[in-house]
């Protein structure tokens, strides 16, 4: 189990590696260095991740205005410079495990959090990091802890906190999320999970999460959770050259990448972070599918991964590859794909289009008509293998008959060729006289 992110300072210093490992849980690994860059020198170091993603482009049209997405991860620091405005706290569903007065470390979080909706600070917010969807909303809402933190051992060990994604996924629901990043992952699901995915997807919330990074030296990865669940984008990281990172789980799951090498980010204390990893790759994507969904509200989740998809640059003719599944999204024409999929329904309706929430075929005043009580029928295995060795007896004496008459027939051709030989015809020419 490993997590899907990883971070180091954004310069150079003596360095420290921190694994952030939640046993039966959610995971992330986490490489801190000191000290943080200047946030003058971060911006630039964005622009190869921006330009891949065409975000100039796709902010011609919009920036995120109104949309609002679930950050379910270590919490984030709402007063960093890039993020101040821009976040709302939701509840702690690790409290307990911590002692009294501990105070969250917050990095994963926030690091994702400024690559989804940093606004920069500064004169024109020219600035330290700006998100893909820079004028969203965050949700801030805490299901792990990372590795450092008291408390650590305690959470991964009850089960009382086996849940904590499922219930965060519903709160983040129920206060109208529009997108919910998950850059986390873990070995299985539980049922609350799935019936919380079940129920976001229901809302016409958009679930991404990440594939995770178990894929060094391996051909197919595992499959992590909750990303390989039904209805959840999941996604890859790549690299600088848009190539599977070697760290990225490959399984046929993986729905599409972003980059996740050297990906610069927010830290908590208005620090910056450059990292790499799938978390990374999720939050990019989260904050495209925020663009999305900000031009689009109404549109459902299965519409805004086929935008996705279907504008993924690729970079071979195949249509499909389980290492970044179809291909690096690119936010603007992403965004032109959602507008000619917008005057579309996820579900036919109008005249003659039954309703999917009646029972097929209902009787007079829509109530649920008594159906036929469904037959079995069933069928004597002996008797079936019987048949099929009589048939399969059938078939082989048949082609063994064909091949005797083609012997046969070969053999009179070559009887006859020999008399021929044997007894030539006489020569009926006329010869000159002698």
């Amino acid at each position: 189990m490993l997590s899907p992110g990883a971070a180091s300072p954004a310069t150079a210093g003596p360095r420290r590696t921190v694994s952030l490992l939640l046993p039966a849980l959610l995971m992330a690994v986490i490489a801190l260095v000191a000290p943080p860059a200047a946030a003058d020198q971060v911006r630039g170091s964005q622009s190869r991740v921006l330009r891949t993603l065409g975000v100039d482009a796709a902010w011609r049209v919009t920036r995120g205005a109104g949309a609002l997405v679930a950050v379910l991860d270590s919490g984030v620091d709402p007063r960093h410079h890039d993020l101040a405005g821009s976040v709302v706290t939701g509840p702690d569903l690790t409290k307990g495990a911590g002692p009294r007065g501990a105070r969250p470390s917050r990095l994963h979080g926030t690091y994702m959090a400024s690559l989804i909706a940093g606004h920069g600070h500064g004169p024109g917010g020219a600035d330290g990091v700006i998100g893909v969807a820079p004028a969203a909303k965050i949700l801030s809402v805490r299901v792990i802890l990372e590795d450092d933190e008291p408390g650590f051992r305690r959470f991964n060990s009850e089960a009382r906190y086996e849940n904590v994604v499922a219930r965060g996924i519903r709160y983040a629901v129920d206060r109208g999320a529009d997108v919910i990043n998950m850059s986390i992952s873990k070995d299985r699901p539980t049922r609350q999970e799935r019936a919380a995915i079940r129920y976001a997807i229901s809302k016409g919330v958009v679930l991404v999460a990440a594939a995770g990074n178990d894929g060094a030296g391996r051909r197919d990865a595992p499959y992590s959770y909750p990303a390989s669940l039904p209805g959840v984008i999941s996604v890859a990281a790549t690299d600088r050259a848009l190539h599977k990172a070697s760290f990225s789980n490959r399984n046929s799951l993986v729905l599409v990448a972003a980059p996740g090498v050297d990906v610069f980010g927010a830290g908590p204390g208005d620090q910056y972070w450059v990292g790499r990893g799938t978390s990374q790759a999720t939050a990019l994507v989260s904050g495209v599918a925020a663009l999305i969904k900000a031009k689009h509200p109404k549109m459902t989740p299965a519409l805004v991964a086929q935008a996705l998809t279907t504008s993924a640059r690729r970079r071979t003719a195949r249509q499909y590859d389980p290492g970044t599944g179809f291909g690096v999204v690119n936010a603007a024409r992403a965004l032109a794909e959602a507008a000619r999929l917008s005057g579309h329904r996820h579900t036919a309706s109008g005249a003659g289009v039954q309703d999917p929430d009646l029972p097929v075929a209902p009787g007079a005043g829509g109530e649920r008509p008594q159906l036929p009580p469904v037959q079995v029928v069933a069928r004597d295995t002996g008797l079936v293998t019987t048949y099929g060795a009589v048939a399969l007896a059938a078939a082989a004496c048949a082609v063994a008959f064909l091949a005797l008459m083609v012997v046969l027939v070969r053999r009179a051709r070559r009887g006859r060729e020999h008399v021929m030989i044997e007894n030539p015809q006489p020569d009926r020419r006329p010869r000159a006289p002698t």
